[in-house]
């Protein structure tokens, strides 16, 4: 069965993730990558504001401490270290403004605060979402 994410990045590290084919996230989000399987599909939120494209996972989750991902927060050494490797499903030359999207997607509830939906590194979201994000990226490519 194919399970559809939502990955919550930033800009350097989606830069990141194209070129290096690769997700990573911290430890506190180590049983959520854990689920995730080879031909899941998944969807890059990249902050702010922003769904910049879709890969779909080809590995289960692994584990490796190389330094590769960019992180400015508090922790200054996350390394992001439970990974998967990816293959390229569509990346439009324009990133689709999430906002335009809040009012049809089912995983946000409450749409008025809709960024408490996107506070952790990934979540889980139905086929439908999926496929509304996926036709939102790749109309006029």
């Amino acid at each position: 069965m194919v399970n559809y994410w939502l990955c919550v990045t930033n800009t350097e590290n989606w830069e990141i993730i194209q070129k290096r084919k690769i997700w990573g996230v911290p430890e506190r989000s180590s049983r959520q990558i854990e689920k995730v399987k080879p031909g899941d599909y998944v969807v890059f939120y990249v902050m702010p504001q922003r769904v910049a494209g879709i890969m779909k996972a080809t590995s289960e989750a692994f584990r490796s401490d190389d330094r590769i991902f960019s992180w400015k927060g508090p922790s200054g050494n996350e390394t992001f270290p439970h990974r998967i490797k990816l293959e390229l499903v569509t990346v439009p030359k324009q990133p689709l403004l999430f906002k335009e999207l809040i009012p049809k997607l089912n995983f946000i509830e409450n749409k008025e605060m809709w960024t408490g939906h996107l506070r952790r590194a990934m979540r889980s979201i139905p086929k439908e979402d999926y496929v509304l994000i996926f036709k939102a990226l790749t109309r006029g490519t």
